[in-house]
Parts: structure tokens; sequence; C-alpha cells
């Protein structure tokens, strides 16, 4: 990846203080989506370090993963596995229950949607501490797949997140070190 590519959708991100409580940076991710070019180039490096890695599913927990997951798996001519939230996806689940910093919460993926020949790509908008990413990657494991990486728009290097999902490769276009 350019420099300048980087510099061009960081620039596309929107900082807001103060949200959804005080201390928070928010990163908003909705320009770079308002901006077809910006968004293509997006999902074009995301998909770079997988295109020879022979990937047979892009999985993404809901909500805002579903938005870079689903152009990631027609990028990389392959499937795409939606991750939900418990009661949401029609058919038989595989359930995974996950600790956060202050509570549980519980993913489902249908039965059928991963196995032992599969080599999926977990993909999000943005890593944080890494608990949700780290859900999937157990889940597809518990499925048989082959978890070949982790793909992200941003990364918040300071709260460690790719610490959690090691020894998963992550590849992240932009990186926050803090308030920057």
């Amino acid at each position: 990846m350019s420099n300048i590519a980087d510099i061009e959708l960081r620039n596309c991100i929107r900082s807001i203080p103060d949200f959804p409580k005080p201390g928070i940076m928010f990163r908003d991710i909705t320009p770079l989506l308002a901006q077809p070019a910006a968004f293509a180039q997006a999902i074009r490096l995301m998909a770079e370090p997988f295109r020879e890695m022979n990937v047979t599913a892009v999985a993404a927990a809901e909500a805002r993963g579903f938005i870079f997951a689903a152009p990631l798996a027609l990028e990389l001519k392959t499937s795409f596995v939606p991750v939900r939230k418990p009661g949401k996806l029609p058919f038989d689940t595989h359930s995974f229950h996950y600790e956060l910093e202050y509570g549980t919460d519980t993913l489902e993926m249908h039965t059928d949607a991963l196995g032992e020949n599969d080599r999926v790509l977990l993909v999000d908008d943005l890593l944080a501490t890494g608990g949700t990413m780290q859900a999937c990657i157990r889940m597809a494991e518990h499925a048989g797949a082959t978890v070949v990486g982790t793909a992200f728009l941003v990364e918040l290097n300071f709260l460690n997140g790719r610490e959690k999902l090691a020894p998963a490769s992550v590849h992240s276009l932009i990186r926050y070190d803090g308030e920057d």
C-alpha cells in the first residue's frame, strides 16, 4: 500500500470527539462510504494481501463488517458468510458466547456456512479491543475452517486488539495511535 493511498483514505474518515461518551474519539467511516472512488480503493487495498491465498469465504459480524465484507467477497470472487446476533439467521446455527470488557455477547453462524475445506478471511470496519473478531476466529475454527487472516479499514493501535487475534494475521489500512 502506498503512503498516498493511506493519506487519501485517512482524509475520508471523520473524527468526532466525545462520541458516544466523553473521552472517546469516534472514527466515522460514512464520509468514505459516500465517495465511491475511495470506497472502491479501500476494498481493493483490503483484498490485496489475500488475492493469492485461495480464500473460499469472506465472513463478518454484523453490522458494519458487512459493509466491507460483501464487496471484498465479490473482489476475491468468493462467498460471503454473515455472522449475526442470536435469532437473526433462519437456518440451524452454531452459537458462540464470548466475554467483552463489561459483560458477554453471542454470535451465530449457519451450521453449513463454513467447513473443513474453507479458507476464510474475516473482516470488520474497525479493530479496537479485538473481542468480536476473536469470537469470529474461534467460530470459524470450530466449524473446521482455516482462518487465512483478518482485514480492517481502521485499527486503533492503542487498544492492542491485534495481540488478542494472534496468531491470525491482521491487515489494516488506516491506523490511529491515539487522538491523531
